[in-house]
């Protein structure tokens, strides 16, 4: 338990002591979770998609072939 208060003050004095630093460390942490968010999503709906998505149908955008 002694360790957790030792973080959690670590913490206050680090990030939360002064406003300006608080509020940046928040904008930070919005702007790169909001990039991990969108990247994780964009990977897992490219797996759950494969073969359906324009780039894998190779007939789209292809002339026949006249003989």
């Amino acid at each position: 338990m002694a360790n957790q208060k030792g973080a959690l003050e670590g913490f206050y004095r680090l990030i939360m002591r002064r406003n300006s630093v608080y509020v940046s460390f928040i904008i930070a942490g919005a702007f790169f979770g909001e990039r991990a968010v969108d990247y994780g999503v964009h990977k897992l709906w490219e797996s759950k998609n494969v073969g359906k998505r324009y780039e894998d149908i190779s007939v789209l955008g292809q002339r026949p072939v006249e003989e």
